[in-house]
């Protein structure tokens, strides 16, 4: 059989030496192809994990914030428990005096004022001061003789404020001029 390559004639060892060097540079380049591939595999993997412990975390943050809005009110009501047990108490008497009963509510009334302080309730019972139209609603003027123009000489409704933000004003009546 008759060799027809042209190269092939002209085989000289310094062509061999070129395509030794070409095939080195060849092994070479897919040695490094072949370690890229393998760095973006590793990569790729990095990559997926951190992916799903994000969709992890998340989940986790999105649980975490759900039960603190189901149970944000725990510590008050826990505390409004011994109020609920003194008003049951106060309405299984059967007959008792008035006395007795307004001493009762006023105990219940004190002991519930005093888990809103707690919480940050503070009762606006402005009687004696000048009418504040941000703290006070008048809803009626009245004749007193001893009290300045513009005074509150009574309270209809006490206002109440949630740590210094007003939940409801106080209505009042205020003195004529």
């Amino acid at each position: 059989m008759h060799n027809t390559d042209p190269q092939a004639s002209n085989a000289t060892p310094e062509g061999n030496a070129a395509d030794e060097a070409m095939n080195a540079d060849l092994e070479a380049l897919k040695a490094r192809v072949a370690e890229l591939e393998a760095s973006n595999a590793e990569l790729r993997e990095t990559v997926l994990r951190e992916k799903a412990e994000l969709e992890n975390q998340r989940r986790r943050l999105h649980r975490d914030l759900e039960q603190a809005r189901r149970f944000a009110n725990e510590k008050l009501l826990n505390e409004l428990l011994p109020v609920f047990d003194g008003l049951e108490s106060g309405l299984a008497v059967e007959g008792g005096d008035v006395t007795s009963m307004r001493e009762g509510l006023s105990l219940t009334l004190k002991s519930l004022l005093k888990v809103g302080e707690n919480n940050g309730l503070t009762q606006v019972d402005p009687r004696g001061q000048m009418l504040d139209p941000e703290r006070h609603h008048a809803v009626s003027m009245v004749d007193a003789q001893d009290a300045a123009p513009g005074t509150v000489v009574n309270v209809l409704q006490k206002g109440y404020v949630l740590n210094e933000r007003l939940l409801r004003p106080a209505l009042v009546a205020v003195a004529k001029d």
